[in-house]
């Protein structure tokens, strides 16, 4: 069988250097590889066969996994221009506003001071595999408890706290912190449920209070300057330090910036194949590619976006003293 021209630390390599042109016709045109045509990476794409372990065994040894913090989110990758393909539906987008065709990836996240480190992913399509993003979610967290994690708290925003998923946390012996709607039901005074909203809560209190079918929770709330409330809880019932409780909590931004960040550097959105199995290889990739520009910007202090960027000016310099 003859050996493939295009690989995985080729693709990978070209989705970190380029800018904005992330088609297989592309990498043929730059590739040092002689003799790589378009169907070459076509091919590549199609035929490999990445799961999400796959990522975990490119990350193992970055993460501490008896510490730090385990996140949980999806994002929307935007296919609204892509008319046929076999990954994209229509889904809700929160950066649109409204219903978009893109492809739903529910992701998690360790990190413990100032890492960003994808562990496990899941492409959420519950029309092949009848699993909800909850599902998803706590596959994962069972697959992050067999591979020895023992986060100090998992963090998720009310999409995800469910009673059965933090339910399953604690059956793990660990604790979240988590957001509520602010219609849950919790008490004060046995069999009196109350929305937590209708919670006498000073801005900086913490309470102790009964979550329905849960159990006993801290609960906190935090109050935007336009006014807006979110709603903390948490199952930690030492974690009674209001700022302690938030400060935690905030951990939770970073997969928001990790979703910001794969998005603008490695092209995650970007394939162009219609065909399902093509889409796999390059979101896992994309996934790798992600974490070799994780590894340099932790040793080296170099930002992400700077490593980009400087792969640009040394091309542009060249190009302008061609030219002079």
């Amino acid at each position: 069988m003859q050996k493939q021209k295009c690989s995985l630390k080729l693709y990978t390599n070209f989705l970190i250097a380029n800018q904005n042109r992330y088609s297989g016709l592309e990498l043929s045109r730059v590739s040092p590889v002689s003799d790589l045509c378009h169907d070459s990476v076509s091919r590549w794409l199609s035929s490999s066969n990445f799961t999400p372990s796959d990522l975990w065994n490119q990350v193992k040894r970055l993460v501490n996994a008896k510490t730090g913090y385990l996140l949980c989110d999806d994002t929307l990758l935007n296919k609204q221009y892509s008319r046929v393909n076999e990954l994209a539906k229509k889904q809700y987008s929160g950066n649109e506003h409204g219903l978009i065709n893109g492809i739903c990836l529910v992701n998690l996240l360790w990190t413990s001071e100032d890492e960003f480190i994808p562990v496990d992913y899941r492409i959420y399509r519950k029309e092949v595999d009848d699993k909800t993003k909850n599902d998803h979610f706590q596959d994962m967290l069972k697959r992050a408890k067999d591979r020895g994690f023992s986060p100090l708290y998992v963090l998720i925003d009310s999409w995800y706290s469910s009673i059965s998923n933090l339910k399953l946390v604690r059956k793990f012996s660990w604790n979240f912190i988590c957001s509520l709607k602010s219609n849950r039901k919790i008490n004060v005074i046995q069999g009196n449920y109350i929305p937590v909203a209708d919670l006498d809560l000073p801005e900086t209190q913490v309470r102790k209070v009964w979550l329905k079918e849960f159990g006993f929770i801290l609960v906190c709330k935090i109050v935007d300057k336009n006014g807006d409330i979110t709603y903390l809880a948490t199952s930690d019932l030492t974690l009674e330090d209001y700022d302690d409780f938030v400060n935690h909590y905030k951990q939770r931004w970073k997969i928001e910036e990790f979703h910001r960040g794969i998005k603008q550097t490695t092209g995650i959105e970007k394939c162009y194949s219609t065909l399902a199995a093509s889409q796999k290889t390059h979101i896992f990739a994309s996934f790798v590619a992600f974490i070799k520009l994780e590894i340099r910007r932790l040793k080296e202090h170099i930002s992400w976006y700077e490593q980009k960027a400087t792969i640009n000016r040394y091309a542009v310099n060249n190009y302008l003293r061609a030219n002079a």
